[in-house]
């Protein structure tokens, strides 16, 4: 192979190409990841002695120098302590150092030049990207991330049409619609809905596929069974309570995650409704704490761990010039039965 002159530098997307491996295989090899096979590092390495390639900054020459900020608002939850445990596995094996920080406040989250002061902070102690778990970013923090080439990635974002962001999430429509679909098949037709904020774009598309659900099923869902408000377990002890004691009450509820879920099954336990012989109840996210709960509950499994790795693994490789396929990734959902659900009760 030739090497090129000084005015075509050879880029890493030259060395995954002339090497046949994806851009992210090579992004791993030049960063020293363990998790390539000794053949394909020693292609990749060849390929960029070959052409001549050298990194772009100083950061690739020492690894271990490079730091992750992960943007978080809340750690007591399971979902967010699952998602985590994937962040810190990830930045370990990439060698990586991890900050938790809450979201920058005024004046960085709503002044652009302070904003901007604040990442030229990060940047130069060595951060080569944020992870945000699911929170919303500030403007004036994004600006000043696209401006200094910072990536950032979110995990579950609020809102997935920023485009200056890449996002990861699971197949949350997809979910809903198998959470529905599930009880749907035992013969339920009055299914509640207890989901977060509805300004979340997570629970706004696993409402949709509930919706989807029982459209498909000829099913015209009761207003009065459904509720929108936040993922926790007060939430779900409180819209239970109320949707429990509805006159015509539910014989299933379909759960917007596995803490509002928890909540539902403090109410009917409250109520002395029997779950899963007078309600059957599903959650979302599979996190540990469906093994925990009585009776175990059957929930849509997010990979959650999964999703951590994988905004690690983005962020490192946006931050080594190489863009990920999407701007919107999503990771499948599946199904698991427990014990929460059950036939709809006889009359």
């Amino acid at each position: 192979m030739a090497r090129r002159g000084r005015s075509e530098r050879a880029t890493l997307a030259d060395v995954a190409r002339l090497a046949g491996v994806s851009p992210t295989t090579a992004s791993k090899v030049l960063n020293g990841r363990s998790d390539v096979g000794a053949k394909t590092r020693e292609l990749v390495l060849g390929v960029m002695a070959d052409i001549g390639y050298k990194p772009t900054t100083a950061r690739h020459e020492q690894p271990r120098g490079r730091t992750l900020i992960t943007m978080l608002d809340f750690v007591e939850s399971r979902y967010a302590g699952t998602v985590l445990q994937g962040i810190l596995v990830a930045a370990t094996s990439a060698r990586a150092e991890l900050l938790l920080r809450l979201p920058p406040e005024a004046p960085v989250s709503t002044n652009r030049a302070a904003a901007r002061a604040w990442m030229e902070e990060q940047k130069g102690s060595g951060v080569a990207g944020i992870v945000a778990l699911a929170v919303a970013v500030p403007d004036a923090v994004l600006v000043a991330a696209e401006d200094l080439d910072v990536p950032v990635v979110t995990i579950d974002p609020i809102d997935t049409t920023e485009s200056r962001v890449v996002s990861i999430g699971s197949t949350n429509w997809a979910g809903g619609r198998s959470a529905t679909e599930h009880v749907i098949r035992l013969g339920h037709r009055r299914i509640a809905w207890i989901g977060g904020p509805a300004g979340s774009a997570p629970s706004a598309e696993r409402f949709h596929g509930y919706q989807a659900a029982l459209d498909s099923a000829g099913i015209t869902p009761d207003r009065a069974l459904i509720r929108h408000e936040a993922f926790s377990v007060e939430a779900g002890l409180r819209h239970g309570r109320e949707v429990l004691s509805h006159g015509d009450r539910p014989t299933a509820l379909v759960a917007g995650n596995d803490e509002i879920a928890v909540g539902v099954l403090a109410a009917a336990k409250e109520l002395d409704i029997a779950v899963p012989g007078e309600l059957s109840v599903t959650g979302f996210d599979d996190t540990p704490q469906t093994e925990w709960t009585t009776p175990r509950l059957t929930s849509v499994r997010q990979p959650l761990v999964g999703m951590g790795r994988m905004a690690v693994e983005t962020v490192l490789g946006m931050a080594d010039g190489v863009q990920p396929a999407s701007r919107h990734l999503q990771l499948a959902t599946t199904l698991n039965v427990r014990d929460s659900t059950g036939p709809v009760p006889s009359s």
